[in-house]
């Protein structure tokens, strides 16, 4: 799933659709105005506008000097403005022995910066995500609230995808992958039967058959040539849907329905191959793509057999297999053949041999079994990985011979390889109780022994701990742990919250002084030794232990030998005569009663991986094919393989060289009249659709506030074009809203300057209480942070300081406080205000970059509002109103990750906003569970509700790339809990096709965009403290009681 934040929206057309759309399918952005400012400040180049949308590459900004005490303004632009009296007052250096550094850090490009300000300037387009609406839309329904032309228009040859109406994403994934093999879609397209053999059919499967195969050419005709960025497979499935009656509320199974589906083709073209050759399927188009042979091979009750089988999907099982070799080994051979004992009815086995291998090889992972006590199937989600690349050559009978000998070396090498193993293991586990030991390590602990010596021979060192009084030598921790309520009787009920503040200490906590170690007590040592005793038994211990170590060592190396044999066993040039390709990969996500299907498919002429998602079909990677694919870490795993034959792959190549995005175009131009004709109503009734579409948004008026940027627009257009004027005007308010943030503190520097005042006039006293202001908030930012302390909300300049801004940044914004117009208290504020804004207008471009100057205030406003965020977010969980806390800790955190890019001291503790998110997010999940299986409309209505705005959204939010341990624990058992509803008796239909309509998209959503509403805006520099708010909010979680500040 595709999950945006939403914010309100502004607008601006494309000048190069193409781009756009392709912006749109690589991003998931759906805001053109959005992409086009991202687009301009690329000029035009698709992938710099990709790495400014997804941030993957963002710098920090350029930082000149690390800011550090004024005691060097001659050569700063501050510097060149003040008097040489406000240039020698004392620093923080002269005083407190402060010390300075400089940092440089590469600048962001004008692209990046201008692709910044546009993105911030445009915020997005609102999307609607209401379960509740999807049942009513029409022509619209996956279009959205809003749609835009290029949300529903194919983008050039881009792949289409298909439609899922209802528990049919196994379809989709299916048909994908045979409609990407270009030997069949040419099959399903060209296939035709004489008017006499259409007749003559009178069976009712025929017919089916007839026309199941007459839709499956229309919906592949429309895969070919629709501008629809996706088709609708209604017809062809209704006509499947008999075949599963008996479920129909359910999502079917993959192998069933390739089953069912390669049935009903085969006999679709039987009925073409019987007029030339009647009964003769080795004719059979489908059984000559699809339908390989094997032999069976074996022993059983003492007599020998052998049998010729045809298959068409393999079936392997998954468990107690590492990989798909062997699978297919385990597969091949069964029991062992023994020929020799044959005759005496001993053993059983057999061997399997491919005969003949098809073009397109497909093998069927089983990775369900039927639990015998809980009455259920399970799925398995252990890991099993598979190549790109498959040979064949060992389980095939022509290599009989050769692979029959390198079985028997690598039975041989694998008897030899357990066998030093005991050995080995027999060192390593040494003795005969049951506790054991390496053998090298109790001879150690011998030699340690006897060169013990007695305690009452160890001398006691003056001003040793052991002389001491035990009040003073016993450590505090010891004390503590020996008391009857200590740490350890508490320890079990330590609670994840006090798990979370252990293991997060403050950077205080961590400097404090560490704890001593506890007195050891005295070790064993023998009574008598004499050095004849201690020499003799220390060179036999030292020397057995040698032997020992030599030995095991040998061992090792020769296991690490035959594992690499056995490894290399097959790599026989030999036996690589007969590659297969990977083409097609179908995913199951979900439990082993429902689930999400989707498919990767190797696109041949783009050399990549796309993924086929419903509807939605995007570009992937191998790496996240396997992380996908192979299971074992979450609850998606591979459930079908379609592998190609070298052959067919290189034809594919050949023919597609040259012609990468052409291909579909010269089918279209080759496809029967009828076909054509199909494709080219289909093309316009879309854009009747179009027109109708637009006719109704041209007779609605959107009532959309104006946005900040909006409104300084406005008051640019009033004073002329000058786009400087608005960005200089959107900076200017930042830091003056920083700066009447932090009046008081401000008007206090000011009133300690009455004397200087006074005897040297208005400059000394703004000298005198820059540098005042200054060391105070220097100090404060050399101090260690506290749970319940956070200094950055104080002032902006503790904020900069602690990030190592640039000493003319820093030094601006403070002079800044000193020209707020609010400190018109009495004439000395108004005097020294007028000075520091005289000193503000003479400091030029050359001297700060405004731009870099900008940043470093939305930066430090970001902060305050993730702040804001965060502590509202946590008010309202404790106060258990998890809908609300929700919102506003999701946002906390994407705002806070923003920050976070550009260092650690940018943002707030990512792991405190990260713990209360997924605890709200599991609280809610219970809320939203107990509404549905409550049965009463309103209240199921109400959970749907929930889990549709809030709970979709934020999981895919966090199921990212870098999602933690703790996250991926959450949603999976938010996952299981709603999965475990199916199939319950208590639960009506009516509501089981409810949670059948939930489940995909709790499962995976990424055909969809989902939309997460902010929260309610709050103002960082609200009336009440923010500084006494954080510490009473982090005060409370420490005390894990509710809190409210007023």
């Amino acid at each position: 799933m595709t999950a945006e934040l939403q914010a309100p929206g502004g607008g601006g057309g494309a000048d190069c659709q193409m781009l756009l759309n392709q912006l749109k399918e690589i991003t998931g952005i759906q805001d053109s105005a959005f992409l086009h400012a991202a687009l301009k400040a690329a000029n035009g180049d698709l992938m710099e506008a990709v790495t400014f949308l997804t941030e993957e590459h963002a710098q920090e900004p350029a930082r000149d000097a690390t800011a550090a005490e004024p005691s060097a303004w001659e050569g700063s632009a501050v510097g060149k403005q003040l008097p040489r009296n406000l240039a020698a007052a004392p620093t923080p250096s002269d005083r407190d022995d402060l010390h300075t550094g400089d940092a440089v850090r590469p600048r962001e490009s004008p692209k990046a910066q201008a692709a910044e300000r546009d993105a911030a300037e445009r915020p997005q387009e609102a999307h609607s995500a209401e379960n509740k609406n999807r049942s009513k839309r029409k022509r619209c329904e996956v279009w959205g609230e809003n749609p835009k032309q290029s949300d529903w228009r194919r983008v050039g040859d881009w792949p289409v995808g298909m439609k899922n109406i209802g528990n049919t994403c196994w379809f989709s994934a299916v048909i994908q992958s045979l409609f990407q093999l270009p030997e069949f879609r040419r099959l399903v397209l060209g296939y035709s039967l004489p008017q006499n053999v259409l007749e003559s059919c009178r069976s009712r499967t025929g017919k089916r058959n007839i026309a199941f195969m007459q839709e499956l050419q229309c919906l592949f005709a429309l895969m070919l040539g629709t501008r629809r960025k996706f088709v609708d497979p209604s017809a062809a499935l209704e006509l499947l849907r008999d075949a599963f009656r008996s479920a129909e509320e359910q999502q079917q199974d993959v192998s069933e329905f390739t089953h069912k589906l390669l049935d009903w083709l085969e006999d679709a073209f039987q009925l073409a191959v019987n007029v030339k050759s009647p009964g003769d399927k080795s004719e059979n188009p489908m059984v000559q793509l699809f339908y390989g042979t094997f032999l069976t091979e074996g022993v059983h009750e003492g007599n020998t057999f052998s049998k010729i089988e045809t298959f068409g999907q393999y079936p392997l099982q998954v468990n107690g297999y590492r990989n798909l070799s062997e699978c297919l080994e385990g597969a091949m051979v069964e029991g062992e053949m023994d020929e020799a004992a044959a005759s005496q009815s001993v053993k059983y086995g057999q061997e399997r041999w491919f005969t003949k291998l098809p073009p397109v090889l497909t093998f069927e992972l089983s990775r369900f079994e039927f639990n015998q006590s809980l009455g259920q199937p399970e799925k398995i989600h252990t890991r099993l990985e598979f190549p790109q690349t498959m040979y064949m050559d060992r389980y095939l009978y022509c290599s009989k011979e050769l692979v029959q000998r390198k079985r028997e070396e690598m039975k041989r090498l694998k008897e030899k390889m357990v066998v030093l193993q005991q050995k080995l293991e027999r060192y390593l586990q040494y003795g005969s109780g049951p506790a054991r030991f390496p053998l090298p390590d109790m001879l150690q602990y011998v030699l340690e022994f006897i060169a013990t010596k007695p305690a009452a021979a160890l001398p006691s060192a003056p001003g040793s701990p052991t002389a001491l009084p035990r009040s003073h030598a016993e450590p505090r921790l010891l004390r503590v742990l020996s008391q009857p309520s200590g740490l350890l009787e508490g320890k079990g009920t330590e609670t994840e919250d006090t798990a979370f503040f252990s293991a997060n200490p403050s950077p205080q906590q961590k400097s404090s002084v560490p704890l001593q170690p506890p007195e050891t007590s005295e070790r064993p040592a023998p009574h008598v030794v004499s050095e004849e005793e201690l020499r003799l038994v220390r060179t036999c211990l030292q020397r057995w232990r040698n032997e020992i170590e030599q030995d095991m060592q040998d061992l090792k190396e020769s296991i690490a030998r035959i594992k690499l044999s056995v490894e290399q066993m097959y790599c026989d040039p030999l036996l690589q005569q007969v590659p297969y390709r990977l083409h097609a990969v179908l995913v199951h996500e979900g439990q082993a009663n429902a689930g999400h299907y989707w498919a990767y498919i190797y696109d041949q002429p783009r050399k990549s991986w796309l993924k086929y998602n419903d509807i939605s079909v995007t570009e992937s990677s191998w790496e996240e094919l396997e992380r996908d694919s192979f299971g074992g870490l979450k609850n998606a795993s591979a459930y079908c393989l379609m592998y190609i034959s070298d052959k067919v792959s290189r034809f594919l190549a050949d023919k597609e060289e040259g012609s990468e995005l052409g291909q579909f175009q010269k089918e279209v131009e080759a496809l029967p009249p009828e076909l054509r004709h199909y494709i080219q109503e289909d093309n316009w009734r879309l854009e009747q659709e179009a027109e109708e579409w637009e006719e109704e948004q041209s007779c609605k008026i959107p009532q959309m506030e104006p946005s900040p940027a909006s409104e300084l627009q406005d008051l640019s257009s009033e004073s002329g074009p000058d786009q400087s004027s608005v960005r200089e005007q959107s900076m200017r308010s930042l830091s003056s809203e920083h700066a009447m943030i932090a009046k008081e503190q401000t008007a206090k520097a000011i009133a300690n300057t009455a004397d200087a005042y006074e005897k040297n006039g208005v400059e000394a006293a703004l000298c005198e209480a820059f540098h005042e202001e200054y060391s105070r908030l220097y100090l404060l930012a050399k101090e260690t942070p506290t749970p319940q302390n956070d200094a950055r909300l104080q002032h902006v300049l503790i904020y900069l300081l602690q990030n190592n801004a640039p000493q003319q940044v820093v030094e601006r914004t403070l002079l800044e406080q000193f020209a707020d117009k609010n400190l018109s208290y009495d004439e000395r504020s108004i005097s020294i205000m007028k000075v520091a804004r005289a000193k503000l207008r003479e400091i030029g471009p050359d001297d700060v970059d405004m731009e870099e100057y900008k940043r470093w205030h939305e930066d430090y406003s970001l902060f305050r509002k993730v702040s804001v965020y965060l502590l509202t977010g946590l008010e309202l969980y404790q106060n258990r109103k998890y809908q609300e806390a929700l919102t506003y800790l999701v946002y906390a955190y994407q705002s806070n990750t923003k920050l976070l890019r550009k260092g650690a001291s940018r943002g707030v503790n990512e792991s405190l906003i990260a713990l209360y998110r997924r605890k709200c997010l599991l609280k809610l999940n219970e809320v939203a569970a107990a509404l549905f299986v409550s049965c009463e409309e309103a209240r199921v209505a109400e959970g749907i509700g929930i889990l549709n705005e809030l709970i979709i959204p934020c999981m895919h939010l966090m199921n990212n790339f870098e999602i933690s341990k703790e996250d991926l624990d959450a949603i999976e058992v938010m996952r299981n809990r709603w999965c475990s509803y199916l199939g319950r008796e208590d639960m009506d239909a009516k509501l089981q096709m409810k949670l059948g309509e939930l489940l995909p998209r709790l499962l995976d959503c990424s055909a969809e965009v989902v939309v997460l509403k902010e929260p309610p805006k709050i103002r960082p520099n609200s009336p009440y403290d923010l500084c006494s708010r954080f510490a009473a909010v982090m005060e409370s979680i420490h005390g894990a009681s509710a809190v409210t500040v007023k």
